[in-house]
């Protein structure tokens, strides 16, 4: 929400400072985002009036004008600007004046005429951050020779205030009114609305078909209005200042009243409607073409306004293009209503969309503020655009409309929850000037809420108002008194904590993306994975629980890469979701991705790319942490986001827990990349698991080594050959290494050497050559009968 500070003044003005009226508010739950200037610094800028024009005698572009600045004679300057002309009243900067950007004005000579000042842009006063198309025009009934910073209030600022879900109230100048009034018991006194009399009689018929969707709709036919009038200086600077920018009088009319009161309203053209204006939830498969020019289907459900032809716009979201207002428009229909926030939750989202109006109505409007902003808009709609207003017709189900609500506050309750008492009458003010009707009593106070606050409803909302009201800094503080036990450390297991600080040590940075994904790249990395989808997402490209930990390493990964971070490390912890929600899981993993160089940029490192056998090291150490490598498998495996050639399935216990690869060229294509990445996730509950340490006493015999090389088919797993030898290794084997690996020269085709290194050791003698033999001779012979293969000569 951005406001106009002075905007708010004019409602309720404390003497407090601009960044001590921020801190109140931010005090009080309502943060302050930014404070900005409305204006960039500049001085020696006057009001001043076009008193002649004429063409520069050596240049098509330039005009010579004569300009009155109530100095008293009139003053000549070189304008390049399309639009000035004769009796305009403009900005002028005089000579000696300084502009953004510590721009001084002097005397200057163009194409060989006299130029004593400058005739200045809204983007060369720093009003707008766009360039301008010409200058900017003032009002006709500007002062001459007044300074432009005092005419168009520029003194001022603009405030941001990043409002919490649950205070849809402060959505307005009126409702941050309220709350500064509050703080600082000041009476709010907003402008005086008055009911319009109607000029005519003509009505347009209006038919509500979802009552609990809208249970108050009013409209008013307003007739022979000009589009083409200009909107008044004032209006456009506040709807600047709020972040909106002008189109038209009536878009900007509807807009203005929204900022001020808080309440979204919508104008169609009076032409392009027929039979009834008609509340309705939408066909399945209806079309609509929105006021930005995107074309929709609507789905069966959504709240939409339609006529006797089909849909006009989407209730609380967006209006329809076929009867939005337009330069030709004479007769406009204003629309006024409250929509259920039920009814308008995650509609904009669905459709990609997000406008002030649906962020208002998803939060909750007063239900009581529909007739009121359709008073004012269609009084300032006549001030601006003339015409007639006709008769307001309003359809209202109040038994859907919400009921008052009565909440109690106990005493005794607030006294424990502040760790404070608070004088009775002190309560019950702060209940009264946050408009409650307050009736107290032995328990406590018993507070009637008020319409625009959807957010009280129990106790503790209440004890939330008086604390905040009383001031959070003037509370006590206190430490609070317990008794901690300590927490077991379970021997058998891994802490997450370990497994992180490992691989940060590694070189990796941990990465915390959102559980939901975008459904494109779900698809693009697992086709088969079934997981939800939201019925209410953050936005459309993120709109799928994540059925792995993929797509959003892989999101990132783009993201590091489109700002020239060529060398990536990141993990991710997090639950993944498979399957519908009737039958869902939800399954705990570690995941990581790596690309690039395997050394970071240095005089002593390499510039070897990061393989497949880089990120298996890393692997490889996670899972010795949990002291029993041996259970933990490498199998050949396909998997639909990896490519075939360099993907493994890892087995834990015989079990399936996770898969290790390169991304598949494919995939790599489809999304973009440029580059190879690696990837691998696990299952937390096996990678967590482990085994206590248990010592084994040192024998003090000496160790036995033999070296066996073998020739076995290319594609042959070395783990089947570790496998058998270890099946004939007998219990005296110790350890088992790979130590070599070799194809070329001396190696027949589609052969492979693979040395392993084999130790054995007693534990209470030596074993001698004969006992060695005897193992090594059925490891040979095993591998030979089962694996084909041969010891290498």
């Amino acid at each position: 929400m951005k406001f106009s500070e002075q905007w708010l003044r004019e409602w309720v003005s404390p003497a407090l400072a601009t960044q001590a009226l921020a801190d109140q508010i931010t005090m009080a739950g309502l943060e302050v985002d930014a404070i900005e200037p409305v204006a960039s610094a500049f001085e020696g800028v006057v009001v001043a009036e076009v008193v002649a024009r004429a063409p520069h005698p050596d240049a098509d572009k330039l005009s010579v004008c004569q300009v009155d600045d109530g100095s008293g004679e009139p003053v000549q300057v070189v304008c390049g600007a399309p639009n000035v002309a004769e009796g305009q009243k403009v900005p002028f900067a005089r000579v000696g004046g300084v502009l953004p950007g510590d721009f001084r004005i002097k005397k200057a000579k163009l194409r060989g005429v006299e130029s004593r000042g400058m005739i200045c842009s809204a983007s060369e006063l720093g009003l707008t951050e766009e360039a301008s198309e010409g200058i900017l025009v003032l009002p006709v009934q500007a002062p001459v020779g007044e300074d432009v910073r005092d005419f168009l209030a520029l003194d001022d600022h603009t405030i941001e205030v990043d409002l919490t879900p649950n205070r849809g109230d402060c959505l307005s100048v009126k409702g941050m009114a309220r709350e500064v009034g509050v703080l600082n018991r000041l009476a709010v006194e907003g402008p005086s609305i008055a009911a319009v009399p109607p000029a005519h009689d003509e009505t347009f018929p209006v038919r509500v078909e979802d009552a609990e969707g809208c249970p108050r709709y009013l409209g008013r036919l307003i007739k022979g209005v000009d589009v083409t009038a200009e909107t008044p200086l004032w209006m456009v600077e506040r709807l600047r200042r709020g972040g909106i920018r002008a189109i038209d009088p009536v878009v900007d009319v509807t807009n203005y009243v929204m900022l001020e009161l808080g309440q979204p309203l919508h104008a169609f053209d009076r032409a392009n409607l027929q039979g009834a204006v008609v509340v309705r939830q939408a066909r399945e498969g209806e079309r609509l073409v929105l006021l930005d020019g995107q074309e929709i289907t609507l789905s069966g459900g959504t709240l939409i306004i339609a006529d006797e032809r089909g849909p006009l716009a989407i209730a609380g979201v967006m209006g329809g293009e076929h009867s939005g207002v337009n330069a030709e428009t004479r007769d406009i229909f204003l629309e006024s209503a409250h929509f259920s926030p039920l009814a308008v939750a995650g509609q904009a989202r669905a459709y990609g969309l997000h406008t002030d109006a649906s962020h208002r109505f998803e939060r909750g409007v007063d239900p009581t503020l529909a007739r009121e902003a359709a008073e004012r808009a269609t009084a300032l709609l006549l001030d601006i655009t003339g015409g007639e207003a006709g008769p307001l017709v309003e359809v209202v189900d109040t038994d859907r409309l919400p009921g008052e609500r009565e909440v109690l506050l106990r005493r005794a309750r607030l006294d424990q929850a502040l760790d404070k008492v608070l004088p009775a009458e002190d309560v019950g003010e702060i209940l009264e000037r946050l408009g409650m009707a307050v009736e107290a009593g032995e328990e406590g106070w018993r507070a009637r809420v008020p319409s625009w606050r959807f957010d009280v409803a129990i106790e503790e909302d209440l004890i939330e108002e008086v604390a905040r009201i009383h001031g959070y800094n003037r509370l006590p503080v206190r430490r609070p008194q317990a008794r901690l036990g300590l927490r077991p450390d379970h021997e058998a297991r891994t802490p997450l904590s370990r497994l992180r600080r490992q691989l940060v040590a590694r070189g990796y940075f941990e990465a915390v993306t959102y559980s939901f994904v975008a459904p494109e790249l779900q698809a693009a990395l697992l086709p088969e994975a079934v997981s939800p989808t939201l019925a209410n997402p953050i936005s459309s490209d993120l709109s799928v629980m994540r059925a792995s930990l993929f797509p959003g390493l892989v999101r990132a990964l783009q993201h590091n890469l489109n700002r020239q971070q060529s060398r990536v490390r990141l993990f991710e912890t997090g639950l993944v979701f498979r399957g519908e929600l009737d039958s869902l899981s939800q399954v705990p993993m570690l995941g990581a991705l790596v690309c690039g160089a395997r050394e970071p940029e240095g005089w002593s490192g390499g510039k070897d790319k990061v393989d497949f056998f880089d990120l298996k090291g890393d692997l490889e150490s996670l899972l010795a942490m949990g002291g029993e490598p041996e259970a933990w498998r490498f199998e050949p495996g396909e998997h639909a986001a990896l490519h075939p050639g360099q993907c493994a399935r890892l087995l834990y216990r015989g079990e399936e827990a996770g898969w290790i690869g390169t991304l598949h060229p494919a995939v790599r294509a489809r999304l973009g990349l440029k580059v190879d990445a690696l990837l691998f996730e696990v299952r937390l509950d096996a990678l967590t698991h482990g085994k206590v340490p248990a010592f084994q006493p040192l024998s003090r015999y000496p160790e036995v080594r033999r070296d066996l090389a073998f020739l076995v088919d290319a594609d042959l797993p070395v783990q089947s050959l570790l496998d058998t030898l270890r099946a004939q290794a007998g219990e005296w084997l110790v350890e088992a290494r790979l130590f070599d690996v070799y194809q070329g020269q001396g190696v027949p085709e589609g052969r492979k050497s693979v040395a392993l290194g084999l130790t054995w050791q007693h534990p209470s003698r030596t074993l001698n050559d004969e006992e060695i033999n005897q193992l090594v001779d059925a490891i040979v012979e095993e591998s030979r009968l089962h694996l084909g293969a041969e010891l290498r000569a």
